[in-house]
C-alpha cells in the first residue's frame, strides 16, 4: 500500500477511535440508598439504582458481603428485588429486627473499564417499650400515705430502642421533672445477639402531700416515637392522704329548747373530713350509748333516735369524733331539758277502822317537772289547807307529799278519799283512790244436819252446816274435828255466810267432837257451837298367832285369833279348808275409838298331813253385817319325800339330750339334790368352771346335754333338808344308731365257688332285720344269696355259684331306726385274668429327646398280674441293660402296674411298645405308644354335674397331655350372647369345676379346651348347656314364678288324672308313629339289598392319631347320598350330613353344608329307635370303650357332641341339647389332629353287630362287646391331609370282645357299588346290615 494512502486510513482510524472514545457512558448511581428508619417487625426498602450497570451488583452488611443473588443464603428475611435491565437492586428487609440494625452498602463491581462504586445507607430499627410500671405499686392501685410525709414514685419503661422519655401527669397537668432525676439503662442483647441492645429508662418523683392530694392520681407515660399518641402507654396510682378529720357538731336540738316526755327526739351528729373519715360514738351521762356511724366520701354521721323520758331531763348528750390521725377525739355537747307530769299517785294508810277511830293517811306523787300540786277529797268533800312538801327525785323532777286524818262515823260501811296531783305547766293531772271500810261483829253460829245422839254406820257420807248473819265484814266460818280444823264450803250472800261439810264417816268419827266457830277483824275472841257424832264401825282388821312358832308332827300347838276394835263388839268364828270348827270361849275388853277388842283360841295335835293347810279366822259385827278374815297356813316341818309318779327307768338316744327331773316334796322347802352314779357324784351347774360339761345337775334336775352309750346305767338322787334326807333311783337306757364294727376283709374265691360275706354290726336296739344285703347290678340278687345271723350281731351273705361278673362290692346296710343308715362295702373278689386298662392316659406317652420316658401298663385281675415288655416282636430286658427299667407297684388289691423307664430317648426310640399282663388265669395285651412331646389333645365327655340358682359343676375326661403337665381352660357364654367368657381352672390335676357368679334362670353353652407348654387344643364343640336353677340356697322360690302360681302348687286330683291319661295317649300315639316309620324305613332297606344283593358292609374306620374324639387320615371321604338327619332335644335346628362331592378324589375332604329344608319320611321323630336297634348305631371309635365294659357304663357318658352314646333300655327318643349355631368353624377348629405319628386305630365294637355276609376271609365271631364310640353332632366329618402310611382304604377293622388275640376282621369290598353305601351318624339309626361304603 502506499504511504499516503496508509496514512489516510491510520487517521481515518484514529479519528473513528476517537469519536468512540469521546461517546461512552460510565455506570453510576442513578438512585442513592438513603437512610431507612423500620419498626420492629415491619418490612424496609433500601433502594438503589444504577444507570449503565456493567459490573456485579450485591449489598453488604456492617462490611459483610450479602452475595449477588436475589435470594441471599443465611439471611432467609433479606432479598434483592429489581431489575437487572433497568439496574434496580434495592434491598428488602422482611420483619425486620435489631439485629437488622446497621450500615448497609450497595456496590457495584468493575468491568470493561468500569470502576468499581459503592453507596451507604443506615438502617436503623426502632422498637417500642414493653412495659411501663410504677415500681413496687401495681396500676391503679391506690397508695395510702400520712399528710405531709415525704415519699418517693419511681416509673420505669422497659426494652425501648432507642431510649423512650418518661412524662410525669398530677391528674392531668404534666409534671416538670429535673433531668437528674431521669436514668438511662443499656440492656445487653442475648448470647445469639450480643450487640443488639435495648433500653429502660428511670424516673422519679417525690412527693410531700397534703390532704389537697387526697384522691389525686399521679401518672407516669411512657413516650417513643414508635408509639402512637392516640394510644400511650401509661401507668397510674392514685394517694390516699391520712389526715385528721374537722370538729364535730350536732343538729336536731338545740340548747335550752323544751321537750315534753314521750317526744321523739333525733340528734344528728357529723364531722367533715379526714382520712379515714372520723368515727363518731355518742355518750349520755358520760356512758357510751351508740357507736354505730356511716359515712359517705369523707363526712361522717351518727344519728342517735330516742323517745324522751324523766331520765333525759338535765343530761348530757356528748359526740366524739377521732380517726388514726386524731391526737385526741374531737367532741361537741348538749345538755336536754325534759318537761313530764307525774306517772301515778299514791295514797298509803289502814283500809279497816272500827267507829270513832283516826285514819291518818298520806298521798306522794311520782317525780314530775316541774313539781306537782296535791288535792284532797274525802267522800266527796274538797279539803283545804293541806300542807305539802316537795323533794327533788334521783331520777330527775321533783316529788310531792301531803298527810291527813279523818275520823270513821257510823252513819257509813265505808269511806272514799280521792288524792289529785296536778302539773299546772302541762295542765295535767293524775288521780288515786282509797276506800277505809267501816267494822262490826258477826251473829251467833249454829249448825244443822246432824241431830245429837243419831247412829251413823261408818261408811256412810254425813253433810254438816254452820250459817252466821250480820256482822262487817260478814263472818269467817271455821270447822273443827277434836281441835283440829277440817276443810268446808263457804257460801255466802249479802247478810249470812255458811260453811258446809261433808263426811265419810269412819271409825275416828265415833265419840269425835265437831266445832264451828265465826269471826271477823270485829270480834276479838270467835262465837262456837259444839256436837259430838256417834259410829257403829266393823273391825278393821285381824290377826292370827301361833304357839309354838315352829310346828313339828306329834306336837300341839295353840292358834290364837285377835280382832281390831269393833262397834258393837265382833263375834269370831273358826275354820278349816271352808269348814267350820269349834274354838273356845269368846273374850271381849276396850278398844280404839270407843269399840271393844274380841279374841279365841284353837287348839291343834300337828301332823305332816297339816302341812299347808289353811285355817281362817272370821270376826263379824252382827248389826253391820260386816266382816274380816284372816288365815294361816301350817308349816309342818318334815324331810323331803319323793313323788310316787316319778319316772323308775328312762330311754335316751345317743348323742341327743336327756334331761330327767324328779319331784320331791319337804318343809323346808330349800332341798338340796346329789346326783351320783356308781357311787361317784355328778357335777352340779354351780361347781362347773367351764360350762361344757357334758353330765351336770342342777337340783331336782340331771341334764345330759349329748347321751353316750356309755352313760347307760342307774343313776341315783339325794334330797336333803333341816329335817333329814331320802334316796330315789333312775336306770337310764341308751338307744344309739346301728354302725359296722367289722366287715370280711379280701374274700377270694374261685369262679363256680360259693362265697360268704360277713358284717359285724352294733347298736341299741339291734335285731335280725336291722342288718340287710344289696348290690344293685347282680342279677337275681335274691335267687342267688342267702343270709344267716349270729347272736353277737354278725350277718353272714352266702353267694353261690360266682363268677368273674359277680366281683366287686356288696353293700352292708345297717338300720335300727335310730340315726342315720349306716353301709359299707364289701369286697368279693373272683379270681380272674388279667384285663389291662386302655383309657387315652395309658394308650399315649411322650418324651422330649435325650430325656427319661415313661410308659405304663396298667391291669386289673386276681390274682395281680405279672408284666412282661417287647417291642417289634423281641422282649425287652429291663433292669439289666442300663436302657430299660422296669418298676412294679400295687394300686389296690385288684390293680396294679408297671411302669417302663427308657433312658437317653433317641428317635428309634419313638414307636409303639407291647406289654403281656398274665397270670395263673390268662394274659391279656396292650400297644402304648411313645411320642415326641406335642400340644395336648381335646378334654372329651364334658358333662354337667351339678346346677345352682348360680353356680355349675363340670366334670370331664382328660385327653393325652402331650407328655407334660396340661392345664384346662372353660369357656362359657349364655345362650342368647355370642360373647365368650373364659375361666382357667386350678389346680392343673383336677377333672372337675364349679363355675359361679352366674345369672339365675338363665340358660349358657359351654366348652372346654386343654393347654401345656408346648401349645393349645382346640375347644370342645359348643354342644354342652344347663340352666341354672330358680331355686336360691335357701330353697325360696324367685320372684320369677308368679305368687299366685306359687299359691296353687297343690292340684286338683282330678287335674293330675286328666294329665296322665293325656300323657298315656300321647305316648301310645308316638309309639304308633315311630314303628309305622321303622317299619317303613326297613321296607326300603329290604328293596335295597334285593337289588344289590351282592353288595358287601365295608366300612373304613381309622382312629385319630390321638384321643380327641376326631376323625383323621383316610377316615371317611365321602358320606352318603342317604345320610339322615338327627334332631336335638330342645332345638330346632336339624344337622344334616350330605355327600355332594362323590366325583371328587378319595382324599378330598368334605365339608358339608347344612340344609334346614331337608326331613326324612317322618319329620320330628328322627331320632326314634327300636329297642334292638339302639346300639346297631355306628359312631367313631372311643379309646374309654376298647375294653369290656357292659353297655350300662354309657350312662354316665357326658351329652356333647363328641359322643352319642345310647343306654341299654333306651326305647324311645333320643337327643341332645346343641349349640345355637347350626354349624362348626368353617376351619375344623372343633378337633385335633397329631402333626406327629399316625397310631392304628383301636378296635371298634359293636354289641349287636351287623350281619356280615360270607366270605372266604372272614370268620364268624359272636359276643362283641359294645361301644359307643363319638360323633360329631354337627353333621361334619372333616378330612385331613394323609401323614403316614394307614392300613389299606378297602379293610374294615372290627375286632370282637370274646377274641382272645384282637385279631382284627378284613372285610374285602367286591365291587363299587359295595363302597358307596354308608348310613348316617348319630341320630338313633341302626347301620344296615348289608350295606356299607367303600373309600
Amino acid at each position: 500500500m502506499e504511504p499516503s494512502l496508509r496514512t489516510f486510513v491510520v487517521s481515518i482510524l484514529l479519528v473513528a477511535s476517537l469519536a468512540t472514545c469521546s461517546g461512552q457512558q460510565y455506570q453510576h448511581f442513578r438512585i442513592k440508598p438513603k437512610d431507612v428508619k423500620v419498626q420492629e417487625g415491619g418490612e424496609a426498602m433500601l433502594e438503589c439504582e444504577v444507570a449503565n450497570v456493567a459490573g456485579q451488583v450485591q449489598w453488604t452488611k456492617d462490611g459483610f458481603a450479602l452475595g449477588f443473588t436475589a435470594e441471599i443464603a443465611g439471611f432467609p428475611r433479606y432479598s434483592v428485588i429489581g431489575d437487572r435491565r433497568h439496574g434496580v437492586y434495592n434491598l428488602r428487609v422482611s420483619n425486620a429486627s435489631l439485629e437488622d440494625d446497621a450500615d448497609y452498602q450497595c456496590q457495584v463491581g468493575p468491568s470493561r473499564g468500569n470502576k468499581a462504586i459503592r453507596a451507604n445507607a443506615r438502617l436503623s430499627v426502632i422498637s417500642p417499650p414493653n412495659s411501663v410500671e410504677i415500681l413496687d405499686h401495681q396500676s391503679n392501685s391506690k397508695i395510702e400515705i400520712k399528710e405531709n410525709q415525704e415519699f418517693t414514685l419511681e416509673c420505669r419503661v422497659r426494652n425501648a430502642k432507642p431510649a423512650a422519655k418518661i412524662v410525669w401527669y398530677r391528674g392531668n397537668v404534666q409534671m416538670n421533672i429535673r433531668k437528674e432525676d431521669e436514668n438511662i439503662i443499656e440492656v445487653a442483647g442475648s448470647s445469639r445477639h450480643p450487640k443488639v441492645a435495648r433500653y429502660d429508662t428511670h424516673s422519679r418523683i417525690t412527693l410531700k402531700p397534703t390532704a389537697e392530694d387526697d384522691y389525686a392520681e399521679y401518672t407516669c407515660e411512657a413516650r417513643h416515637e414508635a408509639l402512637s399518641q392516640d394510644m400511650p402507654m401509661r401507668s397510674t396510682v392514685q394517694l390516699s392522704v391520712l389526715y385528721p378529720p374537722g370538729l364535730p357538731y350536732i343538729e336536731g336540738y338545740t340548747e335550752g329548747e323544751t321537750i315534753r316526755r314521750g317526744q321523739t327526739v333525733e340528734l344528728i351528729c357529723r364531722s367533715r373530713g379526714g382520712n379515714p373519715p372520723a368515727q363518731l360514738i355518742w355518750y349520755k351521762n358520760g356512758e357510751q350509748i351508740r357507736m354505730a356511724y356511716r359515712t359517705a366520701g369523707r363526712v361522717s354521721e351518727n344519728v342517735f333516735t330516742f323517745t324522751a323520758e324523766a331520765s333525759d331531763n338535765k343530761a348530757r348528750y356528748k359526740c366524739e369524733g377521732s380517726n388514726i390521725m386524731s391526737k385526741t377525739p374531737l367532741k361537741a355537747e348538749i345538755d336536754m331539758t325534759v318537761l313530764f307530769s307525774p306517772l301515778h299517785v299514791t295514797i298509803s294508810g289502814p283500809t279497816e277502822a272500827r267507829i270513832g277511830d283516826p285514819v291518818p293517811l298520806t298521798c306522794s306523787t311520782a317525780n314530775s317537772n316541774p313539781a306537782a300540786e296535791i288535792k284532797w277529797m274525802v267522800n266527796g268533800i274538797h279539803w283545804k289547807n293541806v300542807t305539802t312538801r316537795t323533794v327533788v327525785s334521783p331520777e330527775g323532777g321533783w316529788i310531792t307529799t301531803s298527810n291527813i286524818t279523818t275520823y270513821v262515823d257510823n252513819n257509813r260501811r265505808s269511806h272514799v278519799v280521792i288524792c289529785h296531783g296536778l302539773n299546772q305547766q302541762l295542765t295535767e293531772n293524775i288521780l288515786s283512790t282509797h276506800t277505809i271500810n267501816v267494822l262490826y261483829p258477826p251473829g251467833q253460829p249454829f249448825i244443822h244436819g246432824y241431830t245429837p245422839g243419831q247412829k251413823i254406820s261408818a261408811g256412810t257420807v254425813q253433810k254438816m252446816s254452820c250459817t252466821s248473819a250480820g256482822g262487817n265484814p260478814l263472818a269467817t266460818l271455821s270447822w273443827y274435828k277434836n281441835d283440829k280444823k277440817i276443810h268446808s264450803t263457804v257460801k255466802t250472800n249479802e247478810k249470812s255466810v255458811t260453811a258446809e261439810i261433808t263426811i265419810l264417816t269412819n271409825v275416828t268419827d265415833n265419840d269425835a267432837r265437831y266445832r264451828c266457830e265465826a269471826a271477823n277483824t270485829a270480834t276479838e275472841i270467835p262465837l262456837f257451837e259444839t256436837i259430838t257424832m256417834s259410829v257403829l264401825f266393823p273391825p278393821e282388821t285381824i290377826k292370827i298367832r301361833k304357839d309354838p312358832f315352829e310346828l313339828k308332827p306329834n306336837e300341839e300347838a295353840t292358834l290364837t285369833c285377835d280382832s281390831s276394835s269393833s262397834n258393837p263388839p265382833a263375834k269370831l268364828s273358826w275354820w278349816r279348808d271352808g269348814i267350820p270348827i269349834q274354838g273356845l270361849i269368846n273374850t271381849t275388853k276396850p278398844g280404839l275409838h270407843g269399840g271393844k277388842v274380841s279374841s279365841m283360841e284353837l287348839k291343834l295335835n300337828i301332823t305332816e298331813q297339816m302341812n299347808e293347810v289353811v285355817y281362817t279366822c272370821q270376826a263379824t259385827n252382827e248389826f253391820l253385817q260386816r266382816s274380816v278374815h284372816d288365815a294361816i297356813t301350817l308349816q309342818v316341818l318334815y324331810k323331803p319325800v319323793f313323788d310316787e309318779d316319778n319316772e323308775k327307768a328312762v330311754t335316751g338316744i345317743e348323742n341327743e339330750p336327756l334331761i330327767i327331773s324328779l319331784k320331791a316334796d319337804g318343809n323346808p322347802k330349800n332341798i338340796a339334790y346329789t346326783w351320783t352314779k356308781d357311787g361317784l357324784p355328778i357335777m352340779q351347774t354351780s361347781s362347773s368352771s367351764t360350762g361344757m360339761e357334758r353330765i351336770i345337775s342342777d337340783g331336782r334336775v340331771l341334764n345330759i346335754t349329748k347321751l353316750s352309750r356309755h352313760d347307760a346305767g342307774v343313776y341315783s338322787c339325794e334330797a336333803l333338808n333341816s329335817q333329814g334326807s331320802s334316796m330315789a333311783h333312775v336306770n337310764i337306757s341308751v338307744q344309739f344308731g346301728a354302725s359296722i364294727v367289722a366287715v370280711s376283709e379280701n374274700v377270694i374265691v374261685n369262679p363256680k365257688e360259693d362265697a360268704t360275706l360277713s358284717c359285724t354290726a352294733e347298736g341299741n336296739p339291734l335285731s335280725d332285720d336291722s342288718i340287710s344285703w344289696k348290690r344293685d347290678d347282680l342279677e337275681d340278687f335274691n335267687a342267688r344269696t342267702s343270709v344267716m345271723y349270729d347272736k353277737n350281731g354278725t350277718s353272714y351273705l352266702r353267694i353261690s355259684s360266682v363268677s368273674r361278673d359277680d366281683l366287686g362290692n356288696f353293700k352292708c346296710i345297717v338300720n335300727n331306726g335310730v340315726g342315720n343308715i349306716t353301709t359299707r362295702d364289701v369286697m368279693l373278689i373272683v379270681k380272674h385274668k388279667p384285663e389291662i386298662d386302655k383309657s387315652p392316659s395309658f394308650m399315649k406317652f411322650a418324651s422330649d429327646a435325650g430325656g427319661t420316658a415313661r410308659v405304663i401298663c396298667r391291669s386289673s385281675s386276681s390274682p395281680l398280674a405279672k408284666y412282661s415288655w417287647s417291642r417289634n416282636g423281641a422282649s425287652i430286658n429291663v433292669n439289666s441293660s442300663g436302657k430299660y427299667y422296669a418298676k412294679y407297684e400295687q394300686i389296690d388289691r385288684l390293680t396294679s402296674q408297671s411302669i417302663l423307664s427308657i433312658t437317653h430317648v433317641t428317635s428309634a426310640d419313638y414307636g409303639n411298645y407291647e406289654c403281656v399282663a398274665r397270670n395263673d388265669l390268662g394274659f391279656a395285651t396292650n400297644s402304648p405308644r411313645l411320642e415326641v412331646t406335642s400340644v395336648p389333645d381335646t378334654p372329651s365327655l364334658l358333662q354337667v354335674l351339678n346346677v345352682t340358682h348360680d353356680s355349675v359343676t363340670l366334670g370331664w375326661t382328660p385327653g393325652f397331655d402331650g407328655g407334660m403337665m396340661a392345664n384346662y381352660r372353660i369357656r362359657y357364654r349364655e345362650v342368647d350372647d355370642e360373647g365368650y367368657k373364659y375361666e382357667d381352672v386350678l389346680p392343673h390335676n383336677i377333672t372337675q369345676y364349679t363355675i359361679v357368679g352366674l345369672e339365675i334362670n338363665t340358660g349358657y353353652i359351654f366348652s372346654i379346651m386343654s393347654m401345656n407348654k408346648l401349645g393349645n387344643s382346640k375347644y370342645m364343640p359348643d354342644i354342652v348347656s344347663a340352666k341354672t336353677s330358680i331355686y336360691t340356697i335357701n330353697d325360696q322360690v324367685e320372684k320369677v314364678i308368679p305368687e299366685d302360681l306359687l299359691e296353687k302348687q297343690d292340684l286338683p286330683r282330678i287335674v293330675i288324672i286328666s294329665v296322665s291319661i293325656i300323657g298315656v295317649v300321647l305316648v301310645l300315639i308316638n309309639i304308633g308313629l315311630v314303628a309305622g316309620c321303622v317299619f317303613k324305613k326297613r321296607s326300603k332297606r329290604l328293596r335295597e339289598q334285593s337289588n344289590q344283593s351282592s353288595k358287601s358292609a365295608t366300612i373304613e374306620m381309622y382312629a385319630p392319631s390321638s384321643y380327641n374324639d376326631t376323625v383323621t387320615g383316610e377316615t371317611l371321604s365321602s358320606v352318603s347320598e342317604k345320610s339322615e338327619t338327627y334332631s336335638n332335644e330342645g332345638s330346632n335346628n336339624d344337622y344334616i350330613v350330605r355327600d355332594e362331592g362323590r366325583k371328587q378324589a378319595a382324599s378330598t375332604y368334605l365339608m358339608d353344608q347344612q340344609d334346614y329344608s331337608s326331613y326324612p319320611v317322618c319329620p320330628g321323630y328322627e331320632m326314634q329307635i327300636q329297642p334292638n336297634m339302639a346300639h346297631k348305631t355306628h359312631t367313631l371309635p372311643h379309646p374309654h370303650h376298647h375294653h369290656q365294659h357292659h353297655v350300662t357304663t354309657d350312662r354316665t357318658r357326658a351329652r356333647d357332641d363328641q359322643t352319642l352314646g345310647y343306654h341299654s333300655s333306651i326305647s324311645a327318643k333320643s337327643s341332645y341339647v346343641s349349640a345355637p349355631s347350626p354349624a362348626p368353624p368353617a376351619d375344623g377348629s372343633y378337633f385335633n389332629m397329631s402333626d406327629r405319628y399316625l397310631s392304628y386305630p383301636p378296635p371298634l365294637d359293636f354289641q349287636n353287630p351287623p350281619p356280615i355276609p360270607a366270605h372266604p376271609h372272614l370268620g364268624h365271631h359272636h359276643g362283641m362287646a359294645p361301644a359307643t364310640p363319638p360323633l360329631p353332632s354337627n353333621g361334619s366329618l372333616l378330612r385331613h391331609q394323609q401323614r403316614s402310611a394307614v392300613p389299606p382304604p378297602d379293610v374294615l377293622h372290627n375286632t370282637s370282645s370274646n377274641q382272645q388275640q384282637n385279631q382284627p376282621q378284613i372285610l374285602q369290598a367286591q365291587n363299587l357299588s359295595q363302597k358307596r353305601e354308608l348310613t348316617s351318624f348319630g341320630n338313633g339309626y341302626s347301620v344296615n346290615e348289608q350295606e356299607g361304603h367303600l373309600v
